[in-house]
């Protein structure tokens, strides 16, 4: 075994990422330079300002800059790169497999057409999976502070390229919008054959938890610290191995946790909870996948068994077929075996 750093530990390690936004991937370069392509303009002088204006209080200040930057999203070739950047940037973190989500609604309200925001991501993730080994699987996300029929809206813009998407999710503001606000829309989903997730126990109560699983029933909970408030939720969430896809940049920046030491990543683990580190919008919280683990390894004092059994957890948690998902698992235990 070799006697290797923290540091060079999680960045040689496979992952996978199950909780991670397309658009929140959006470098202020990258955004300046679309910007200019498009002639658009962004309320900011530089990329110096913008970066500084990536300080949040809550969830709802992080959109409000999230939703600005997307304008600047016009063409295919956009989405293309927005999605290519990233691609570019976790493999060099070592990342096996992604699931991201994208949100149709951001765009197709500003009149940019459905066909132009998914086929520009897809051929990005086309081009990852063949030149960059990285696999993936497409989540729509419906903006749960919409209504209900501007999801039915998307669910239907959807149809033609449901060969391209692999589930559908539910983001945005959380708090005065449960997952039962959309119970019909993701019921339809499901019955055309969409996996189903849902953020969930973010800013929002620890019943929304219960009402994703029980009213929407989800196979997956995005987020999830709230949980930990309802012994009963985390007896039902171990025994049924639901995965949580927590975030631990993302929740302290969004003052969810005031400090990675309260993140409840290690005491979920120890519940024998399915518990994953993703790095949700990494571009506005300060860092990707491996900083995500660095953070909370370093906070937390995780041995690297503890974090070889996170990465462990976000294959098994994924939607790879169980042949892959064991290949994946095979290769962190050899890794860690070998570090």
């Amino acid at each position: 075994m070799k006697n290797i750093s923290i540091e060079e530990f999680i960045s040689g390690m496979p992952k996978a990422e199950l909780h991670l936004h397309i658009e929140g991937t959006f470098e202020p370069e990258l955004m300046f330079e679309i910007a200019k392509r498009n002639g658009k303009q962004i309320p900011y002088e530089s990329v110096d300002q913008l970066k500084k204006a990536y300080k949040f209080n809550n969830l709802q200040e992080f959109l409000d800059i999230y939703y600005a930057g997307a304008n600047v999203l016009i063409t295919e070739q956009d989405f293309y790169d927005l999605t290519w950047a990233y691609l570019s940037k976790v493999h060099q973190e070592n990342l096996a497999h992604t699931e991201l989500f994208f949100d149709p609604q951001t765009h197709t309200d500003r009149g940019v057409p459905f066909g132009v925001v998914i086929k520009g991501i897809r051929n990005a993730l086309e081009d990852g999976k063949e030149k960059l080994g990285i696999s993936y699987k497409l989540i729509m996300s419906f903006l749960r502070h919409l209504d209900e029929a501007a999801a039915f809206n998307t669910l239907e813009e959807a149809m033609p390229y449901k060969d391209w998407i692999d589930g559908v999710g539910l983001d945005s503001s959380e708090l005065g919008n449960p997952p039962s606000k959309f119970e019909r829309v993701f019921a339809k989903a499901s019955a055309v054959g969409f996996r189903v997730v849902a953020h969930a126990g973010e800013e929002g109560p620890s019943s929304y938890i219960w009402e994703a699983l029980d009213v929407l029933h989800v196979n997956r909970i995005d987020h999830g610290n709230r949980a930990m408030e309802d012994m009963d939720l985390v007896d039902r969430l171990a025994e049924m191995q639901i995965p949580l896809t927590l975030c631990p940049l993302s929740n302290l920046e969004l003052k969810v946790v005031q400090h990675l030491k309260d993140h409840p990543v290690v005491k979920m683990m120890d519940k024998n909870l399915l518990v994953t580190v993703n790095s949700d919008d990494p571009a506005y919280f300060g860092g990707y996948m491996n900083a995500n683990y660095l953070g909370v390894a370093k906070a937390l004092n995780m041995s690297k068994e503890q974090l070889a059994a996170l990465a462990k957890n976000s294959f098994k948690a994924s939607w790879l077929s169980d042949k892959e998902k064991e290949e994946k698992i095979l290769l962190v235990d050899a890794y860690l075996k070998a570090h």
